[in-house]
């Protein structure tokens, strides 16, 4: 039985992307707050807490909990609504935090579950739950940085995941093993095992720069990897911003200061 609403959308931009969903009359999407790019006339906005699905807990007490496991890592506990209460179809768009790409998502024929980076989502379709996936493994929670606690897209309707740099979609097959960073991944399907494996060798640990930890993902199953995690692109503007002029290079940083008027006469 289909529960989730059925809509419809394209997908705008090369680099920086939007998703533009088409509502017919009393279609709800679901978005996070921050992600409203535009809507036409004729659909209401409503602020509701959780994300409107049958999965978020009975009463007032449940979805207090399963609202409390969002905020404890740092998601909003509220989402927002936006309904046609028009009459024909209406579209509402959604627009991607930072450059990268909108990945469209058909939870029914994903086997109805994705596990995701927990800033991974952007929309869905009324009726799919958004709830935390915790991953339970030690080696996992003690070293697992970005993927050890990670979103979960339920249903079977449409849902949305962004992403930073380019986007590749993979296929593993059964017992097939991807070696991959943290952040590097988007999502995958609830077929694939996620693990952490430690990188070997004394040289590694002290000069690989890379950490001494990678995820590990088995197939079988679908995943989506980000060439570009923003959190890589942000501590890499982070340190360039910080550093002294100086560092730049004897001559041409001090020819930068030097017309740039730091050197005091």
């Amino acid at each position: 039985m289909i529960q989730n609403h059925e809509i419809d959308y394209r997908i705008i931009g090369e680099e920086m992307q939007y998703v533009e969903i088409e509502l017919d009359p009393n279609e709800t999407a679901i978005a996070e707050p921050g992600a409203f790019m535009m809507m036409d006339d004729g659909i209401s906005m409503e602020t509701m807490f959780g994300d409107g699905s049958n999965n978020q807990g009975t009463g007032l007490l449940g979805k207090l909990m399963n609202a409390g496991k969002r905020v404890l890592v740092g998601e909003n506990m509220f989402m927002t609504a936006y309904t046609n209460i028009g009459q024909g179809k209406k579209h509402v768009s959604f627009a991607s935090p930072y450059p990268g790409k909108i990945i469209p998502l058909n939870l029914q024929q994903l086997g109805n579950r994705i596990i995701c980076q927990k800033d991974a989502f952007l929309c869905a379709a009324k009726g799919v739950s958004i709830g935390i996936e915790f991953q339970k493994k030690l080696g996992t929670g003690l070293f697992g940085g970005e993927g050890f606690i990670m979103e979960k897209l339920e249903g079977d309707g449409m849902a949305f995941m962004h992403a930073s740099g380019y986007v590749q979609q993979k296929e593993l097959q059964a017992g097939e093993v991807l070696k991959i960073d943290t952040g590097c991944i988007v999502g995958f399907t609830s077929t694939v095992n996620y693990d952490i494996q430690f990188v070997g060798g004394i040289k590694n640990t002290l000069f690989g720069g890379e950490g001494v930890f990678f995820a590990t993902l088995t197939g079988p199953g679908i995943v989506w990897i980000q060439s570009l995690p923003i959190s890589r692109l942000a501590g890499r503007i982070l340190r360039y911003a910080t550093v002294s002029k100086r560092e730049e290079g004897s001559v041409l940083g001090g020819l930068g200061s030097l017309i740039g008027g730091d050197n005091q006469w």
